[in-house]
C-alpha cells in the first residue's frame, strides 16, 4: 500500500473558513473596476450582474474565490472590467452585508440600490395579488379530507 503524502482529506479542507468573522478593511473601486449587484447565478463559476454604470455583464468568478466565497443573487461585488470585452467582467471581491451598507452610506452605490435581498430586478409587485395565491378552507372542508 502507498504511503499517504497529503495533509488530510476533504473534512480538513472544509474547515478552512474560520477567519470570516474578523473585520477587514473596506476596499473601494479603482480605475478598471466597477461595483455590481448579482442578478442571477449561472453555474460553472459564472454569474449575471448589473453594474452600477447601467451595463448588464456576464461575470466570471476567479479561481481564488471559487468554492471558498459563496456568491448569491442580490450580493454586491467588485468586478474587474475587461479592455477587450465590454459585456464580460471578472469578480474580484464580494462585499459582506455590513460593507455594502457602508458603501451605500459613503455614496459609492446609488440610493436606489436594494441591499439584502435575494432576487434583484422587478420586485415592484402589487400586494393585492397576494390574496389570489392562497385558497381558504372552511372547517367542514377540512373534516371531509
Amino acid at each position: 500500500m502507498p504511503k499517504n503524502k497529503g495533509k488530510g482529506g476533504k473534512n480538513r479542507k472544509r474547515g478552512k473558513n474560520e477567519a470570516d468573522d474578523e473585520k477587514r478593511e473596506l476596499i473601494f473601486k479603482e480605475d478598471g473596476q466597477e461595483y455590481a449587484q448579482v442578478l442571477r447565478m449561472l453555474g460553472n463559476g459564472r454569474c449575471e450582474c448589473m453594474c452600477i454604470d447601467g451595463t448588464k455583464r456576464l461575470c466570471h468568478i476567479r479561481g481564488k474565490m471559487h468554492k471558498k466565497v459563496w456568491i448569491a443573487a442580490g450580493d454586491i461585488i467588485l468586478v474587474g472590467l475587461r479592455d477587450y470585452q465590454d459585456d464580460k467582467a471578472d469578480v474580484i471581491l464580494k462585499y459582506m452585508s455590513d460593507e455594502a451598507r457602508l458603501l451605500k452610506a459613503y455614496g459609492e452605490l446609488p440610493e436606489n440600490t436594494r441591499l439584502n435581498e435575494g432576487i434583484v430586478g422587478d420586485l415592484e409587485e402589487d400586494d393585492d395579488n397576494l390574496a389570489e395565491d392562497y385558497v381558504e378552507f372552511e372547517d367542514e372542508d377540512i373534516d371531509r379530507i
